[in-house]
C-alpha cells in the first residue's frame, strides 16, 4: 500500500490556500505522508497548462487540484473525465492513473454536502446563483441535484449564464438578466464569483436585495466573512460561509488522490487553524 503522496494545487492567486494544511494533516492522521505543493501561475495559456500537466504525469504526482482561473481551461487537456465533470464542463481535481490524467469535480459534491442541512430546513423557492464560471457550474449542478424549484443564473458574461441555464433547462434553470432579477423573491442566493475574495472588498449583490426570509451562501473563504455575508447577516438572512464547501471538496479530492477516507474533523481543524492564524490580530 502506498504511504507517500505528492499532490498540489494549480491556480492564481493561491498563496492564501488552506489546502496544504488540510491535505497534509489528514494524511498524517492516517499514518501516511503527503506533500501538497502550491503551483501558483498567473496568466497561463493552453501551452503552459499542457506543460504543467505533463509535469504532473512525469513527477509522480498522485494528482492535483485546480482552482480559479483554470477549472474550465484544463478540461480539454485531460485524457478522460468523470461523468459529472464532463456534464459540468469544469474540473477542480485531476487524478493521475498511471500516465493518464482523469478530471473530477469535487466542488459539486462538496457544495451539495455543505448546503444540504441549510437547504433541507429552508422554505422552498427560487435560488439565485451569481456566477457561471468553473465553481458556478459545479454549484448549479449541485443545486439542480437537490431539486430546486427554480434556479436563476446571472453572470456578468451573459453568454456564460445563458449556456449554463440551457444545460440545466430541464432541471428548472433560467438565465436571469440582472442580479436584481435573480434575487427578487429568492429563497436563497449563492455567490460563485471571486468578488469579495481578498484583496477585493466588493460585493456581487447590492445590500438592498438581501432580506431575512432568504439564505445566502458564498463560495469564497478568504475571508470567511465576505462583505456579502456580513451584509446578509446584518439584514437577518441565514448565511453559509465558504468553510464547509472548502472542507468537503478537499475531503473528496483527498479520497480520489489516495483511495483513503480522510477525517473531515481533522481537515476542519486544519482549515480553522489556518484561518485563525491569518485573520486574528497579533497578540
Amino acid at each position: 500500500m502506498r504511504d507517500r503522496f505528492l499532490t498540489g494545487l494549480i491556480g492564481y492567486p493561491i498563496a492564501h490556500s488552506a489546502a496544504p494544511a488540510m491535505h497534509e494533516q489528514a494524511a498524517a492522521a492516517l499514518g501516511v505522508h503527503a506533500h501538497y505543493q502550491l503551483i501558483e501561475v498567473n496568466g497561463a495559456g493552453g501551452d503552459d497548462l499542457r506543460a504543467m500537466l505533463e509535469g504532473i504525469r512525469r513527477l509522480g504526482f498522485a494528482g492535483v487540484n485546480v482552482t480559479f482561473p483554470y477549472k474550465e481551461a484544463v478540461v480539454d487537456l485531460l485524457d478522460d473525465l468523470a461523468p459529472d465533470a464532463r456534464a459540468i464542463g469544469a474540473v477542480n481535481t485531476i487524478v493521475a492513473r498511471g500516465a493518464r490524467l482523469v478530471g473530477y469535480n469535487t466542488d459539486a459534491s462538496g457544495f451539495a454536502r455543505a448546503i444540504e442541512p441549510l437547504f433541507a430546513s429552508a422554505p422552498r423557492g427560487p435560488i439565485a446563483l451569481i456566477g457561471a464560471g468553473g465553481v458556478g457550474k459545479a454549484i448549479a449542478f449541485a443545486l439542480a441535484g437537490l431539486g430546486v424549484t427554480e434556479l436563476r443564473i446571472f453572470d456578468a458574461d451573459a453568454t456564460k449564464a445563458a449556456q449554463l441555464a440551457a444545460q440545466l433547462r430541464d432541471r428548472h434553470a433560467v438565465h436571469a438578466a440582472s442580479v436584481e432579477v435573480a434575487a427578487q423573491g429568492a429563497a436563497g442566493l449563492v455567490n460563485a464569483t471571486p468578488v469579495g475574495m481578498l484583496p477585493s472588498r466588493d460585493t456581487p449583490v447590492p445590500d438592498a436585495l438581501l432580506h431575512p426570509s432568504m439564505w445566502v451562501a458564498d463560495a469564497v473563504y478568504t475571508p470567511l466573512w465576505t462583505p456579502l455575508l456580513t451584509a446578509a447577516k446584518a439584514n437577518g438572512a441565514k448565511v453559509l460561509t465558504g468553510r464547509d464547501l472548502a472542507i468537503y471538496a478537499a475531503a473528496h479530492a483527498f479520497e480520489l488522490f489516495t483511495s483513503m477516507m480522510p477525517s473531515t474533523d481533522v481537515m476542519a481543524n486544519a482549515f480553522d487553524a489556518v484561518m485563525a492564524a491569518r485573520y486574528s490580530p497579533p497578540a
